[in-house]
């Protein structure tokens, strides 16, 4: 399936102003804001974290299967997709990062 597909059947995120990521010691490392251009990337991290309490190896694999044709993309473009760049750098060892939801006003 495709990336737009896969993001149908993901759980809404009307509700978040962004999700900080954080590493062991609670540092936010990257914010995904919902605004256009990255709520698709939002929607991976909210569903992710919903579903593995934390952007772990397995939740990275999950992830990358997500963005689809995103994916090949960035493994053959490194730096084009940063928000994916990392879900292939975890699933490839580094640290599992921590979400922490930022509510809308």
């Amino acid at each position: 399936m495709s990336f737009a597909e896969n993001l149908k059947k993901l759980p809404g995120i009307s509700h978040l102003a962004a999700v900080n990521l954080l590493d062991k010691d609670e540092t936010i490392v990257a914010t995904i804001e919902n605004k256009p251009g990255s709520q698709g990337s939002l929607s991976v991290y909210n569903h992710l974290a919903q579903t593995y309490g934390s952007i772990n190896a397995e939740a990275a694999k999950k992830g990358l299967e997500i963005f689809a044709e995103h994916t090949e993309d960035a493994r053959l473009h490194a730096g084009k997709h940063p928000n994916i760049d990392r879900l292939i750098a975890i699933e490839a060892g580094q640290p599992a990062l921590r979400v922490k939801h930022v509510f809308a006003a």
